[in-house]
C-alpha cells in the first residue's frame, strides 16, 4: 500500500470499527448515553494535561451500575479498550482516550449513598466531588481529609485512580490513607470489593494497590471513605524569606523539631507574584520565597503550635512572618495557593504542571537546579510545594501552538523528573504517571520492576484492555528512550548500567 493511501485504509478501519462497537454498546446502554460523533466526543479528548489529545471512538455515559457492566461486557467480548474518566481534571493524561477505544464516564454517578457520624464514615459514588463530600458531613462537624486544588470539581473516583493529595496531605495523608473500600467491576464486568468497612482485612491488602492504579486494574463505582473531626481552630503562618535555601532549610527544620503541621507549603518569587495579581491575597512581593504554615486542633494545641513553628522559622531565617488573626485571613492566605494554577494560566498561553518528590533537605537545590533549566530551554517556570512532604509543582510556560516550545517543555519536565531520582526523590507525588510521565518511569524502575507491575496488571487484565499504554512503560519505549537498540524483544548486553 503507498503511503498516501495508508490514512485513508485507517480512516476505514476505524469507521467500520466503530460502526461494529456502537451497534454492540446500542444494545447495552438508551442512546443518549452513547457519544460516538466527532463533536460530540471531541470534549473528551484529553484531561487536565491538554498538551497530548486524542479523540475516543465511543464515550459512554451510564446511569446505572448495571450499565457499567453491560458496557464492560461488551467491551470485553469485543477486545476494545476501555479508559475510564471521572471529572477530566487529573494532570498527567491518565484518562487520555485510546484512539480505538471507549472513554467510559462515571460522571453520572454523583450520589452520596450514607453518611454514618457513629463510624464517621460516608459511602459515596465514583462521581461525587471531593468537597461535595465535606459539605454532606459538615452537618455532623466532620469532613474528608484529602483537599486537592482541583477538589471544587475533581471526583473520588479519579482521586482513588490517582492517589490523590492535598495541601493537608502532610497531617492527614493522602487518599490511600482514608479510604475503607472500593467497589467496582473487573475488566470482564464482574463484581469486585476491595478492602472492607474494618480497619483491617484478611489477605492480600488489594486496596492498597488499587489506589493510584490509574484504572488499570478495575473500574470504580463506589467508594467507603474516612471522615474526621473538624478542628476547633486554624491559623496559617505566612513566612517571607530573601533567600530560597533559607526557606527550605526551614522546611526542614520544622519536621525535624518534631511539628508536622496541617500544611506547609512553598512558593517562590515568580508564582506569589502571578497569584497576588490574581486573588490579592497581601503575599509579601519582594521575597524569593514563601512558607504557609497552618496549625489546626485546640486552641490551647494551636497557639502552642503557632509560638514553637514561628521560633523556628525565625530562626532559620524568615524576614517576616504574619498570622492569621480569623478564619477570612486564613482563608485569604491560602487562596494564593488554592488559586497558583489558574494564575499561571493568566500570564502564559499554557502550562505543564508538573509531579515529582525529593527529600526535603534538597528543596532548595532543585529550586536551583530549575532555574539553571530555564536558562537551558529558554521556558519560565513558577513553582509550588507541598514542602512538608517535598511534593513539588513546577509549572513550566509555554505556548502549545508553538511546536518548539511544545518540545522544550517536554525536555523540561523530563529534566525536572530525572533530577528529583537523581536527588533520591520519585517521578510522581500525586498527580500519577498517565501518559506524562511514561519515559521517567524507565529513568526511576529497572526493567524487572516495571515487569513486575505488568505482572499485576496481568493478574486483574490479562489483555490489557483497561487504560492500555499508561503508567507501565514497555521494554520498547524505554529502550528508545535511553537511547538503546532492542531486536526480537531482547536487549543486547543488558548487564551494562543504563542512565
Amino acid at each position: 500500500m503507498n503511503t498516501a493511501a495508508a490514512p485513508t485504509a485507517a480512516l476505514s478501519e476505524r469507521a467500520a470499527r466503530q460502526a461494529e462497537v456502537v451497534q454492540a454498546l446500542s444494545r447495552a446502554l438508551p442512546a443518549h448515553a452513547l457519544l460516538w460523533h466527532t463533536e460530540d466526543t471531541t470534549p473528551y479528548e484529553c484531561d487536565g494535561l491538554t498538551a497530548y489529545r486524542q479523540r475516543p471512538l465511543v464515550v459512554c455515559l451510564p446511569e446505572t451500575y448495571d450499565e457499567v457492566q453491560a458496557v464492560l461486557q461488551v467491551c470485553h467480548r469485543l477486545q476494545v479498550p476501555v479508559v475510564a474518566r471521572g471529572a477530566g481534571t487529573g494532570l498527567s493524561g491518565g484518562a487520555m482516550p485510546h484512539a480505538l477505544g471507549v472513554t467510559l464516564s462515571l460522571a453520572k454517578f454523583n450520589r452520596i449513598l450514607d453518611i454514618n457520624p457513629e463510624s464517621r464514615t460516608a459511602v459515596v459514588q465514583c462521581g461525587v466531588r471531593n468537597l461535595a463530600i465535606s459539605e454532606a458531613a459538615a452537618p455532623y462537624n466532620l469532613y474528608y481529609a484529602p483537599d486537592p486544588s482541583s477538589q471544587i470539581a475533581c471526583t473520588i473516583g479519579g482521586n482513588v485512580a490517582e492517589n490523590s493529595g492535598g495541601v493537608h496531605c502532610l497531617k492527614y495523608g493522602l487518599t490511600v490513607h482514608n479510604v475503607l473500600k472500593v467497589k467496582g467491576f473487573t475488566v470482564e464486568g464482574e463484581p469486585v470489593e476491595f478492602g472492607s468497612e474494618a480497619l483491617d482485612a484478611p489477605g492480600y491488602d488489594l486496596l492498597a494497590a488499587v489506589i493510584g492504579s490509574e484504572g488499570m486494574l478495575a473500574v470504580t463505582t463506589e467508594v467507603t471513605v474516612k471522615l474526621i473531626p473538624k478542628p476547633q481552630l486554624a491559623r496559617c503562618i505566612m513566612a517571607s524569606f530573601d533567600d530560597v535555601r533559607k526557606a527550605g532549610d526551614a522546611v526542614a527544620a520544622v519536621i525535624a523539631a518534631g511539628i508536622i503541621p496541617a500544611g506547609l507549603e512553598m512558593m517562590d518569587k515568580p508564582m506569589t507574584a502571578a497569584v497576588e495579581d490574581f486573588v490579592h491575597a497581601g503575599y509579601d512581593l519582594t521575597a524569593e520565597a514563601i512558607l504557609l504554615c497552618e496549625s489546626d486542633g485546640t486552641p490551647e494545641e494551636v497557639e502552642e503550635e503557632i509560638g514553637r513553628m514561628s521560633e523556628v522559622l525565625r530562626a532559620a531565617g524568615a524576614t517576616a512572618i504574619s498570622v492569621s488573626r480569623d478564619e477570612a485571613e486564613r482563608l485569604r492566605f491560602w487562596s494564593g495557593r488554592k488559586n497558583a494554577f489558574p494564575a499561571s494560566g493568566r500570564i502564559s498561553p499554557d502550562y505543564m504542571c508538573m509531579d515529582s518528590t525529593i527529600p526535603r533537605k534538597r528543596l532548595a537545590d532543585i529550586l536551583l537546579a530549575i532555574a539553571e533549566m530555564e536558562k537551558k530551554y529558554g521556558l519560565g517556570c513558577c513553582n509550588v510545594f507541598h514542602a512538608g512532604d517535598g511534593n513539588l509543582h513546577p509549572l513550566i510556560l509555554f505556548d502549545a501552538n508553538d511546536a518548539d516550545q511544545l518540545h522544550r517543555a517536554e525536555l523540561f519536565g523530563a529534566d525536572i523528573l530525572e533530577t528529583s531520582v537523581a536527588m533520591g526523590g520519585t517521578i510522581t507525588g500525586e498527580h500519577g504517571v498517565g501518559v506524562e510521565k511514561l519515559n521517567s518511569m524507565c529513568v526511576q524502575f529497572s526493567a524487572e520492576e516495571n515487569e513486575q507491575m505488568f505482572g499485576v496488571k496481568r493478574a486483574f487484565d490479562p489483555a490489557g484492555l483497561l487504560n492500555p499504554g499508561k503508567l507501565i512503560p514497555t521494554l520498547n519505549r524505554c529502550a528508545e528512550y535511553g537511547k538503546m537498540l532492542v531486536r526480537g524483544g531482547r536487549l543486547a548486553f543488558a548487564e551494562l548500567e543504563r542512565f
